[in-house]
């Protein structure tokens, strides 16, 4: 079966569990790691995924009741069922249109990778059924009265993961016709006699099972993450003039700053910061000052411009520091509105950028009152 004959291909991503071995005031689904919900990487991949087409995410409607939303929002929301296979039949049935097949994962496995979810596609255009799964490596032992009473043989075992991917209508009708009690998919595929192809599973595709696996994740994650710093410098001379722009606010002044565009050397400075991080010159590379249509201009499209290239990367901005180096104006009260501004601009909370000052000590251009320098950091991030 070739690619071309899925017309829409779906993800179900279960999150109507309680996980009370995780521990925590709310189910562990939606506790945080590394300042997200758990939920919301996974329901992320999926929705990046060039070949998922649709994504539901299967809630607890005591969840929804009391009001908790997905960091992450995915094509739709729908109640869950008592049990596990409850919930899934819920989500098989929630598709509105048509779905040739659908792939079905736990929002409690907060790491799993494109490549993972490719080879569970690749499985599905020769079986009705696949799923990535782990051999068994370690010696097993039967035991009582904590003795071991004998051996298992290891060799045909293996770890169960997800996303567990099936052709929709024969899993649909498995589900309708099992009354029993499965733990998983492929369990309710097997019963009704579905093949389903083992694919190579994941040792980091971790399930959040007991409070230690939150720390685990975590370190996991910092491995996986590809992290960059950025840095960025600019300097403008005062000219004439009653006010100048810094960081996208306007604050009051007997001279102007200088430039080609509105002179914000605190905004070009996380601007080229981010360009840094992406190896990809500076503002004068992308807006050329020999270029009469950028004479003038409000440097906050420098700075969307250089935002939309790190997104189209797949990078998000962890966070930017500015510092404004400068005798006069005072920048203090005019911070939070800087922060706020920049906020905006980068799609980021206030508290996850900084803008301070400090003078130069009356030396240099600066301490003489002939200008503003900044100096950026900016740190990008990919999953």
């Amino acid at each position: 079966m070739s690619d071309s004959q899925y017309l829409i291909t779906a993800a179900i991503i279960v999150a109507a569990g309680r996980g009370t071995r995780a521990g925590g005031e709310i189910p562990k689904q939606w506790q945080r790691l590394n300042g997200k919900q758990v939920a919301s990487y996974a329901i992320a991949t999926f929705l990046d995924h060039p070949r998922i087409h649709h994504v539901i995410l299967v809630m607890s409607p005591e969840d929804l009741e009391a009001g908790i939303t997905p960091d992450v929002e995915p094509h739709a929301i729908i109640p869950g069922g008592a049990t596990r296979k409850d919930s899934v039949l819920a989500g098989l049935e929630g598709f509105g249109g048509h779905v040739d097949a659908v792939l079905i994962h736990d929002a409690a496995r907060p790491l799993v990778t494109v490549q993972t979810i490719d080879r569970v596609l690749a499985a599905l255009q020769t079986h009705q059924g696949a799923a990535p799964a782990l051999p068994v490596t370690d010696t097993l032992w039967h035991g009582a009265n904590d003795q071991v009473t004998g051996m298992q043989d290891r060799s045909t075992l293996y770890r169960a993961q997800t996303p567990q991917g099936f052709h929709l209508s024969p899993l649909l009708a498995a589900h309708q016709a099992n009354t029993g009690d499965a733990t998983d998919d492929v369990a309710v595929a097997r019963a009704a006699g579905l093949d389903v192809a083992i694919v190579a599973g994941d040792e980091e595709n971790i399930k959040i099972t007991t409070p230690g696996d939150f720390a685990r994740a975590e370190k996991l994650m910092g491995r996986m993450m590809d992290v960059r710093c950025g840095n960025g410098y600019d300097v403008h001379r005062f000219g004439q003039g009653d006010h100048v722009w810094l960081c996208g606010v306007q604050v009051p002044h007997d001279r102007s700053l200088q430039g080609h565009s509105d002179a914000d050397v605190g905004m070009h400075a996380v601007t080229d910061a981010i360009y840094g991080a992406l190896g990809m010159g500076d503002i004068g590379q992308h807006f050329p000052p020999s270029d009469p249509q950028w004479k003038g201009v409000a440097s906050h499209i420098f700075l969307e411009h250089a935002v939309k290239l790190a997104s189209d990367q797949g990078y998000s901005i962890s966070n930017a520091d500015c510092t404004l180096v400068c005798e006069f104006p005072k920048i203090g009260p005019h911070q939070p509105a800087m922060r706020n501004a920049m906020g905006q601009i980068m799609g980021l909370d206030p508290s996850r950028i900084s803008v301070k000052a400090t003078t130069s000590e009356r030396l240099g251009f600066t301490g003489r009152g002939e200008g503003i320098a900044a100096i950026a950091t900016v740190t990008l991030v990919k999953p």
